[in-house]
């Protein structure tokens, strides 16, 4: 039962989690990079390339997550499954209870 709960944990909140330090990652990078480029604008090709595969990189990361998360939740049981996992923990708990351990 452990099991299903660390993995509905992680099927639930890992891509939010995800989205939410990239998209802070991303408002730094492109914060910084416009700072840099007001301060030299002779540069901003340099600094905007560099930008760019930044945030390709940062992207990269989330679409991962993405992906890990769709992995995730094809592996949640579901309906009769589920029920059978659920019945058969509570027995294990009647049983452990019932010989006082």
């Amino acid at each position: 039962m452990i099991y299903l709960a660390v993995l509905a944990f992680g099927v639930t909140l890992g891509l939010p989690i995800a989205v939410i330090f990239a998209s802070r990652a991303q408002g730094s990078a492109t914060s910084t990079a416009l700072e840099g480029i007001a301060r030299q604008p002779e540069s901003a090709a340099q600094i905007q390339t560099a930008m760019i595969i930044g945030l390709a990189l940062i992207e990269s990361l989330v679409i991962y997550a993405l992906l890990m998360f769709f992995i995730l939740q094809a592996k949640l049981p579901q309906g009769e499954m589920l029920r059978e996992m659920i019945d058969a923990d509570a027995r294990r708990v009647a049983t452990d209870v019932r010989d006082g351990n």
